[in-house]
């Protein structure tokens, strides 16, 4: 779920729920909502059609789109879920077998609280929520991604996003240096 949220631009509230309780299938990623395909050219993709969101009018499907990474792919990671935790089309897509083998979805709090547990035993800090879609935005920018492609892959419906970006130090200098030397004198 993490990889997702990351290399999604994810709301972690979009692969997580509020308590166990609280999933239900209109409002939360399931199975079904998950579809692995290739584009054009051939090259594998995931594509996560999130029920409701935030920015979405009621009953607008928004998609997310998940390529390949090295390392840390989203990919074989949600492959890799269907193995260890095989569930129906119905039930949700980030979910874990509880100690009586029912499907559980993954609740934000104990998730977050987990992550952090495992970032602050390497001293790596903390995250919250939103860590995760601003980290991908942030990174995505470092890397010299269109500002537009990461507006439009984020699911900004304003340039409320620019708040999020971490990365200007990398990027500043590929968009504002050198500036004088492309003038035609």
């Amino acid at each position: 779920m993490a990889l997702c949220a990351f290399w999604g631009m994810m709301r972690f509230g979009e692969v997580s729920v509020t308590s166990r309780g609280a999933f239900t299938t209109s409002k939360h990623l399931t199975r079904k909502d998950a579809h692995f395909g290739n584009d054009l050219d051939g090259k594998p993709y995931a594509r996560l059609d999130l029920p409701s969101s935030k920015t979405a009018k009621p009953g607008e499907i928004q998609s997310i789109f998940l390529v390949p990474q090295e390392g840390l792919c989203p990919l074989k990671a949600l492959q890799k879920l269907a193995r260890v935790v095989p569930a129906g089309p119905d039930d949700p897509l980030f979910s874990w077998h509880d100690q009586h083998g029912m499907i559980s979805p993954m609740v934000k709090a104990k998730a977050i609280a987990h992550i952090n547990s495992i970032l602050s035993t390497h001293g790596w800090g903390t995250a919250f929520g939103h860590s995760f879609r601003i980290g991908g935005a942030s990174f995505y920018l470092s890397q010299k991604v269109d500002p537009e492609i990461v507006h439009i892959a984020g699911r900004w419906r304003s340039l409320a996003y620019d708040a999020y970006i971490c990365a200007f130090e990398p990027v500043a200098s590929c968009h504002l240096g050198g500036l004088l030397s492309q003038l035609v004198l």
